[in-house]
């Protein structure tokens, strides 16, 4: 019905996916990864996330506000996904591949609201976004 409109970034961490999982799955610690710098804090939400599980995180852009978040994906140590109430998702999968895991993380904005992501010259923003994202998860699991 709409085209799919998906932004996806790799990169390769010399490190194995459940660790990387670990961190992904910890709600709490987004803000230790985030490369946009709008992630702030976690409000509610569980110590680990799970199928279903639904989150708060304090959120910036010039202005405070809040995302309730809830998972759509989860499979240990391979996927794991969610949205807020835009429906938009940010996924993360995970591959092992020799010497670490090849990380893919993808913001899929294909609602057809999504338009305005386009008009407002996010999916260049998002893409280095999730570059720097992978990035700092990497340095928080490796302690690089």
């Amino acid at each position: 019905m709409f085209p799919r409109r998906v932004v996806t970034v790799s990169r390769f961490i010399p490190a194995p996916a459940a660790a990387i999982f670990d961190v992904l799955a910890q709600p709490r610690r987004h803000h230790e990864i985030d490369g946009s710098g709008t992630v702030q804090q976690i409000v509610t939400g569980p110590e680990r996330l799970s199928l279903g599980a639904r989150f708060t995180m304090g959120m910036s852009m010039g202005v405070g506000y809040k995302t309730v978040n809830r998972v759509v994906v989860f499979e240990e140590n391979k996927a794991i996904a969610w949205h807020h109430m835009s429906q938009f998702v940010w996924r993360y999968d995970l591959k092992e591949v020799d010497g670490g895991t090849e990380v893919t993380e993808s913001f899929d904005y294909r609602k057809p609201w999504g338009v305005v992501i386009i008009w407002l010259g996010w999916p260049e923003r998002n893409r280095r976004a999730m570059a720097a994202t992978l990035e700092r998860l990497e340095k928080v699991v490796t302690g690089r």
